[in-house]
């Protein structure tokens, strides 16, 4: 016997209170119906319905069994969704978000030649440095740095995200190297969007606040200040490990270097997500791991 004969009837009859209106949903005869539910109640040995002359209404029994019917009758629909979006061509409007910087230089890119593939496909991209909210903003997806904090989103990692603590050799040659954290407070800091940086002091992660004469919200403005020689530096590996490898930065306190964050894909929970998000997602995790700035072979040999 198929053991999930009868579940749509019950379900439909608990929903609708009605035999008869259950089988005008289903499509079929209220005697079938009928005959279902009875099947049902005998395999499960219990009463499922106090009948009426006029309308049903569920057990105690009834009440805990449709709640699981119902998540069950969930699950079969996104089974049988999931297989079907496979192969299914993303179309229709996509709206996302993402920082500036990084968007402008690794995800818009990307998002192109997504788009070339599909196009059927619109997009509708928001770069702003403000964490938007997706649900009052009513966006797909959003692409954050570092570590995540709205539980209310699901996450998908596309790349890892390491911070380093930097500066041109020109700096060193006139300042001198700090060679523990507490030596900070003496040299000149680079401030970007927070004057707080990240370190690792004796195994836990730890905030320090720092100071210098110079400050803009712009990575790319920061490198260039420390490229010049103007001070240290605290930034992603994106901005830094080219610099890094040519020698025109040095790496320093490497030991206290903070636990490496991410690059993430978040997107409202929802127990079935949408092709054009999905296979966008795996698009941007597919096309960072070629970037030279991910490759595993771009190692720092510069000492701190």
């Amino acid at each position: 016997m198929n053991r999930w004969e009868g579940l749509d009837e019950f379900v439909a009859v608990a929903e609708c209170g009605q035999f008869s209106a259950a089988a005008e949903r289903l499509g079929l005869s209220t005697s079938q119906v009928s005959r279902q539910v009875a099947r049902l109640e005998e395999r499960l040995q219990s009463r499922l319905f106090y009948r009426s002359t006029r309308r049903v209404a569920l057990t105690e029994a009834g009440q805990l069994f449709l709640q699981h019917c119902q998540r069950l009758q969930d699950a079969r629909e996104e089974a049988l969704r999931a297989v079907g979006d496979l192969g299914a061509e993303p179309k229709g409007l996509l709206r996302m978000t993402c920082a500036v910087a990084y968007g402008e230089r690794f995800i818009v890119p990307l998002v192109n030649d997504f788009m070339a593939r599909h196009p059927q496909l619109r997009v509708e991209i928001e770069l702003s440095n403000r964490q938007l909210d997706l649900l009052h903003e009513g966006l797909d997806l959003a692409i954050r740095l570092g570590r995540l904090q709205d539980s209310r989103l699901m996450a998908a990692r596309l790349a890892p995200r390491e911070m380093y603590l930097c500066a041109a050799p020109e700096y060193l040659q006139r300042y001198g190297r700090p060679h523990s954290l507490s030596e900070l407070a003496r040299h000149n800091c680079l401030i970007g969007s927070s004057d707080h940086w990240s370190f690792v002091d004796n195994g836990r992660e730890t905030q320090l606040r720092v100071q210098g004469n110079w400050r803009c919200n712009s990575g790319q403005a920061v490198l260039d200040a420390a490229l010049r020689g103007f001070g240290l530096c605290q930034l992603p590996d994106y901005y830094v490990l080219e610099h890094l490898a040519s020698g025109a930065l040095v790496s320093l306190l490497q030991q206290h270097r903070p636990p490496n964050t991410a690059v993430w894909a978040l997107y409202p929970q929802q127990r079935h997500l949408s092709p054009k998000v999905r296979q966008l997602v795996d698009h941007l995790k597919a096309g960072l791991s070629e970037r030279i700035e991910y490759l595993p072979q771009q190692n720092v040999t510069a000492n701190g």
